[in-house]
């Protein structure tokens, strides 16, 4: 069971479906190694393959949710045995890494706004997507974009030749040389500088460095114009407080009475007394509120001459900010920025000699990166040509072609000093095409499979989903796709939906989908089948009929 367990090592456990399609509420819990899904055509297959690309962050449409329903669902759950790779996307994506091995989608699909979320936290359908790529990898008749993509295969072929270190560094030297000519071409570009806009630049950082900008000291320079600004009325506002607490008849004259009376009763009940203290310190919170008061109209007395300076600096920052603001902070940024510049042409000789030297040194580092890559590409190549045309044979395939040609680039391109597209000639004496003009989809799907079962240990993607790839084969053949999907599955998660039973039969676990009809409503159900009801329904995939189709499916089961 070893083999079993390596497929183990990140795989999809639970898919819960609610209210999607003719699904009510699946709780599907999946095992390792190669799943087989049949059932009859439109028993609801597709609503599996429909749930796991919304997992996979495909826009959702209102006509998925099932009638009647205001919302319907998907949740995936994943266990990672190694969440370096996911945690990654997650916190590149702002999110938490994963607290342990397990990871949670869900999708929630309604009449006005759809949702998503990653271990309950809300995210961006983009980041699910980028998520996905490293979960699952789903391929049907028409889901082979990824295989016909050049850049896709150039992957492929890197994998292949476990050159991992070598297009790390091939790709940071290309981001280090293209920033360097970016720069390069900035420079030069700015040669053709205009006096106007020197002028310009000279102005902007004359006036800015004069204003000695401090985003820290801007609302204490507010408060203080607005008090000074302010300051009569302030003064007058105050003083009219203070009188009206210790002027002639004020509150505290008057609470002085109120405080003689008070003694008269706790001399005569002196009960009384816990109910009365809290006049004593009214009175002198009264008399400290007067006495700030006064302090305050005191502090008030501003020279009219400062009041006019800071008028003056408010409105400086004011007129500042309404040219190259919002803020005071995005003021001293255009500050910057034209310092910047100006100092780039201003200074354009020196700086252009540095940039070229190193834009050579950055190419010379390039170039080396590049043919170290380019080595183990071409010593790989032929190798994966030649282990697809293997696999092909193995699919039927017998007298087909298959190459891997590089092609050199007249620049390096951000994969490296070489393009690649997969040639595939099925017939013998026809001319090799690129696997993109290939019509037929059943060709197509087995190519896929090849290609597949060839970088079988290199792929990293946990879940492969096969959507009746097997479709427009021959007996012997889909007997051939299961073996391919049966050895993928010691290496992966395998979930392959078919109509073959020579498929069916090679999977370790086997689900049913079926339709069924309950008051008045049709809903799809899928269930484990084993012993005899798998027999049976292998049965049905061959047709029905008598013991021969039973022996027949007996010995799927038991070559």
């Amino acid at each position: 069971m070893h083999d079993a367990q390596r497929s183990a090592k990140r795989m999809l456990t639970l898919l819960k479906i609610r209210n999607l399609a003719l699904v009510d509420e699946l709780v599907w819990e999946l095992g390792s190694g190669l799943i087989g899904v049949t059932g009859e055509t439109g028993a609801g297959k597709s609503v599996i393959v429909g749930a796991l690309k919304l997992v996979l962050g495909e826009r959702a449409e209102k006509n998925l949710i099932r009638t009647g329903e205001d919302t319907c669902s998907v949740e995936a759950v994943f266990e990672l045995k190694d969440p370096s790779e996911v945690n990654a996307v997650l916190e590149d994506g702002g999110l938490d890494p994963c607290d342990d091995t397990q990871l949670i989608i869900r999708r929630v699909i309604g009449q006005t706004a759809n949702r998503q979320f990653i271990n309950d936290s809300p995210v961006t359908l983009t980041l699910l997507k980028r998520l996905g790529e490293h979960l699952v990898d789903l391929h049907g008749p028409h889901d082979h974009q990824s295989l016909l993509s050049v850049e896709r295969q150039l992957s492929m072929l890197d994998a292949y030749a476990a050159a991992e270190s070598a297009v790390s560094k091939y790709r940071e030297s290309y981001r280090n040389w293209r920033t360097k000519a970016v720069e390069l071409e900035e420079i030069r570009h700015a040669e053709n500088a205009s006096e106007q806009e020197l002028d310009l630049l000279r102005y902007q950082l004359q006036e800015i460095d004069g204003a000695n900008l401090k985003p820290e000291d801007e609302q204490d320079l507010e408060d203080r114009w607005r008090r000074a600004s302010n300051s009569t009325r302030l003064v007058e506002a105050a003083a009219a407080a203070t009188a009206a607490l210790n002027g002639d008849d004020g509150i505290l004259e008057r609470l002085s009475e109120v405080q003689r009376l008070v003694r008269d009763l706790e001399k005569l009940d002196p009960s009384i007394r816990e109910r009365t203290a809290s006049l004593e310190t009214a009175c002198l919170e009264l008399q400290d509120l007067e006495s700030n008061l006064a302090d305050y109209a005191d502090e008030l007395d501003i020279n009219p001459a400062e009041a006019a300076t800071l008028e003056e600096r408010v409105n400086l920052l004011e007129s500042l900010k309404r040219k190259y603001g919002p803020s005071l902070t995005d003021v001293i940024a255009r500050r910057d920025a034209a310092a910047a510049r100006l100092d780039t042409i201003e200074n354009r000789g020196e700086k252009l000699e540095t940039l070229e030297r190193e834009l050579a040194a950055c190419r010379t580092t390039l170039d080396a990166n590049g043919k170290s890559l380019s080595a183990a590409r071409k010593k790989a190549a032929p190798k994966l040509a030649k282990e697809i045309s293997s696999q092909l044979k193995d699919l039927g395939f017998k007298q087909s072609s298959f190459e891997a040609p590089l092609k050199t680039l007249p620049e390096p391109g951000p994969q490296g000093l070489e393009a690649i597209e997969f040639q595939f000639g099925p017939n013998p004496g026809e001319p090799l095409l690129p696997l993109r003009q290939i019509a037929s989809s059943g060709e197509i799907s087995r190519v896929m499979l090849a290609v597949k079962s060839a970088l079988a240990d290199q792929d990293a993607t946990p879940l492969m989903v096969f959507d009746e790839i097997d479709a427009n084969v021959g007996g012997e053949v889909a007997k051939a796709v299961g073996r391919k999907m049966a050895a993928l599955g010691t290496r992966h998660q395998v979930v392959a939906i078919t109509h073959f039973p020579q498929v069916a039969a090679m999977s370790a676990h086997h689900f049913v989908v079926e339709k069924e009809v309950s008051g008045g409503r049709t809903r799809s159900r899928l269930f484990p089948v084993s012993g005899e009801t798998r027999i049976q329904e292998l049965v049905r995939m061959l047709g029905g009929g008598g013991e021969q189709a039973r022996a027949m499916a007996a010995s799927l089961l038991n070559p």
